[in-house]
């Protein structure tokens, strides 16, 4: 799953942005079981960062699973005792879309199918509705009307389908929940992986077209292990440096997601240089602002700011 270096690679499924979350997600849950066991829940991380990509494959799958639905429906038709004439000879522009065709065959999908159980059949209601929608969109009957035939515009049919019905589709997220725990909080991130997917298809690969690796090197698996491990095993370190900068709060009433955020985000500033202050800065302000309270973006963003300006007078820290 190692990133070849070449153009088509330039995205990964599994960066930073997403690793960081899941990072906070499992230090809060770390200590919310109270089962202290390290080794334990950097095994969970990493498996929850391999559902991750585990549901962009399956999301891929759904744009497959409702072309299928489509020639379903066209095949009970002609086999109706009296089909209309428009049953024996229906449009065939859905089900031949030259970007789906692509698709259904690519490689990395199909190992990936084969390797695991669950499948769209599995949700034909759900399917059955959501195929019903798209018919029912201008999107789908401009692209049915057209004359145009080409690979280009099948593609942009399904960035647009997707973008208007499968993107933030509430429907969808309860069923991806009620599937896998992991997914919750997955799905609006790996949307924008799968959209980027469709965009960076070309005909020319055929069943070798790329999809995106899980992670784009070692490097990022050990960001990944390294942060995880310095925001725990440093914890004592944060908590004061968080608590000495908040004097007038009460720790303990502070929200328990916005210091866990800060420890997290203390870990990555003090461990690793490379990465400029004020990009891990916004990075977990962005985070708080989405996955704490209304008012936690700006007092995760005071209270850091004011550590780090700390740290770099005593000189604990680099001045990028």
């Amino acid at each position: 799953m190692h990133l070849v270096k070449t153009p088509v690679f330039t995205l990964v499924m599994i960066n930073r942005v997403l690793i960081r979350l899941k990072i906070i997600q499992i230090v809060y849950a770390y200590y919310q079981n109270g089962s202290k066991n390290l080794d334990a829940a950097e095994k969970e991380l990493f498996f929850s960062l391999s559902k991750a990509y585990d549901l962009y494959n399956y999301l891929l799958m759904l744009m497959i699973a409702l072309t299928n639905y489509a020639q379903k429906r066209i095949d009970a038709a002609k086999a109706k005792l009296a089909p209309t004439a428009e049953e024996l000879y229906p449009n065939m522009k859905f089900v031949e879309n030259k970007f789906i065709s692509q698709l259904e065959v690519n490689r990395q999908l199909m190992d990936f199918i084969s390797n695991q159980k669950r499948t769209w059949e599995n949700d034909e209601d759900f399917v059955k509705g959501l195929f019903e929608k798209i018919v029912a969109s201008d999107i789908y009957k401009e692209y049915m009307a057209s004359s145009e035939s080409s690979y280009e515009a099948d593609r942009e049919l399904w960035r647009k389908l997707y973008k208007t019905f499968i993107f933030n589709n509430e429907e969808l997220d309860i069923l991806l929940e009620d599937q896998s725990l992991y997914w919750n909080d997955d799905k609006e991130i790996v949307d924008t992986f799968v959209l980027k997917t469709i965009k960076r298809f070309d005909e020319k690969n055929g069943a070798n077209q790329p999809l995106l690796p899980e992670f784009k090197d070692d490097e990022d698996q050990e960001f990944a292990r390294r942060l995880f491990r310095r925001a725990i095993l440093n914890c004592d370190y944060y908590r004061h440096l968080i608590s000495e900068n908040t004097r007038n709060w009460d720790l303990d009433r502070v929200a328990f997601m916005d210091v866990v955020i800060m420890q997290c985000a203390l870990a990555e500033i003090l461990s690793f240089p490379n990465i400029p202050v004020s990009v891990s800065l916004n990075e977990y302000v962005d985070i708080a602002k989405v996955y704490s309270t209304a008012k936690s973006g700006s007092f995760v963003n005071g209270t850091l700011d004011g550590i780090v300006k700390e740290l770099k007078k005593e000189g604990k820290l680099s001045k990028n």
